[in-house]
């Protein structure tokens, strides 16, 4: 279960008598999710989420994530938004740690996205990237391609005992991917972490999204290349070259991408794959003894890797002009 920290009622308690809202009901972990401590709280005015930021999240970062929420909200994204306290505070601190209240989103992840599903996403994505276009605040990309060196080098001794030949991989990825990653692609906020878990649907519409304690500035093709990652690949590893063109269709049918993202769409992937590879590879190899949270497994992307080295042009990632037949 992913709760970290542990919270003693009378400090809940002290802790939430600085909101205004109502009297608290119940409340409970949540076991989803693996960096920071959630509860969802059932007070006599509604559900909310409350969350304990963890070492892993920077605290200085804390106030472009809940102004990002705050800002996409009242652009109409559906978004958890941030809860003031009556002194008008959205951070506090609960059992040494940095909490925040924020409102909770009606919905259901999907573990297993249909096409319909990919298809709303895209929507969703564009949605993002349109809402925050005017979002002053800016946040560099702490894991982008100048992280991913660094991270190796902390796995890198060990690689081969999680698969045979990883490191040698790795290096290869990191030579061709190094050298040649784009700098110059349009770009704003992104999520930079929309998994299946941190997308709520209704049915076959995106209900909302959650989760945005890696959101950054940085191009809005890498997200898409998130996201095509994380949605489009089937269980055996196979990529769903039909979910990829239905939500790079409906991005495109909001924001079309311009040839330059086309054109960098291959790396762009395969960056966007090893760094979740190098990030998972990490923790996969450092887990805290008596740690409750299993880590997730790097080889799902030391697979999807695979395949991305072997693409050459985005038409394979079911990319294709608007309007082409």
């Amino acid at each position: 279960m992913a709760v970290y920290t542990e919270v003693p009622d009378e400090a809940l308690g002290a802790f939430l008598a600085e909101y205004d809202i109502g009297t608290l009901l119940s409340y409970k972990g949540i076991a989803e999710g693996v960096e920071n401590t959630n509860f969802i709280l059932h007070a006599t005015t509604g559900a909310y989420i409350l969350t304990l930021y963890e070492k892993r999240v920077a605290e200085g970062d804390l106030p472009f994530f809940l102004g990002l929420m705050e800002h996409l909200a009242s652009r109409g994204l559906a978004c958890p938004q941030p809860i003031r306290t009556r002194a008008g505070a959205a951070l506090g601190r609960l059992c040494g740690r940095p909490a925040v209240v924020v409102s909770f989103l009606e919905g259901v992840s999907v573990r297993r996205p249909g096409t319909a599903h990919c298809r709303a996403l895209g929507s969703a994505l564009a949605g993002l990237h349109a809402a925050g276009a005017d979002f002053a605040m800016r946040r560099p990309n702490a894991l982008s391609v100048a992280a991913w060196g660094p991270l190796f080098a902390q796995a890198e001794a060990q690689a081969d005992r999680v698969a045979p030949n990883l490191a040698a991989r790795t290096r290869q990825d990191l030579a061709a991917l190094e050298g040649a990653w784009p700098t110059d692609l349009p770009g704003g906020v992104i999520h930079a972490d929309l998994f299946t878990d941190n997308v709520f649907f209704l049915g076959e519409a995106v209900s909302g999204l959650i989760d945005f304690y890696f959101a950054c500035t940085d191009a809005f093709a890498y997200d898409l290349a998130i996201c095509l990652n994380a949605w489009c690949f089937e269980a055996d590893g196979a990529y769903n070259r039909t979910k990829g063109q239905a939500m790079i269709a409906a991005y495109q049918a909001e924001r079309r991408l311009e040839p330059r993202e086309v054109a960098a769409l291959p790396l762009l992937c395969r960056g966007a794959a090893l760094r979740f590879m190098l990030t998972r590879l990490v923790d996969w190899l450092n887990v805290p003894p008596g740690a409750l949270v299993r880590p997730k497994d790097p080889l799902e992307y030391d697979r999807k890797l695979a395949f991305h080295r072997r693409v050459t042009d985005a038409a394979e990632y079911g990319w294709s002009a608007p309007g082409a037949a």
